[in-house]
């Protein structure tokens, strides 16, 4: 079985030094049509990513009042938030055996992450190589397949479950499963 992991970031700007609201990630099999599972949900500290420099956009902010308030208020509350340290150390521990890596874009998600880690003086725990991009794969098909699923936007847990799914209809779609 493939192990394969999705991850999603709802944010506060969108370079690569943006603060981080929410980390959602999920692992699954593209290959098959079965669930994703191993749920990794984290909401980091706002006040410590400021102290630590990262960066907030006036245009993001905007965007994120646009956007269902029952999304707003679990990307913003305060509540259950840890500190940059402690996302990294359950995101280390929970892609060990991870083959390969998603996300939805290239630059956005996975960038962030990066450079998270740089910034915290500590290794990537996957290689360049086995980074994927979900964004190009869709863009191949006639329709983007998270379209007719797709629920609760902008929840990073939720994101990347219906990016997941995406992704193995893509792989059903074109033959790979």
């Amino acid at each position: 079985m493939a192990i394969h992991a999705m991850i999603d970031l709802e944010t506060l700007d969108t370079g690569p030094s943006a603060t981080v609201l929410t980390l959602g990630a999920v692992k699954f099999d593209p290959y098959t049509a079965k669930e994703p599972y191993a749920e990794l949900y984290v909401k980091l500290d706002i006040d410590e990513q400021d102290r630590l420099g990262r960066t907030v956009s006036d245009s993001t902010i905007e965007w994120w009042g646009k956007q269902d308030a029952a999304i707003q208020e679990e990307a913003f509350s305060p509540d259950n938030r840890i500190t940059v340290g402690q996302t990294l150390d359950q995101l280390n521990k929970w892609i060990v055996g991870v083959d390969q890596i998603w996300a939805q874009g290239y630059g956005f998600d996975i960038t962030m992450l990066e450079d998270m880690y740089r910034k915290a003086g500590r290794p990537i725990p996957w290689n360049f190589w086995q980074v994927r991009d979900s964004r190009t794969l869709f863009g191949v098909l006639k329709e983007d397949p998270r379209k007719k699923m797709q629920q609760n936007l902008h929840n990073a847990l939720e994101d990347s479950r219906w990016q997941a799914k995406g992704v193995q209809i893509a792989y059903r779609d074109l033959g790979l499963a």
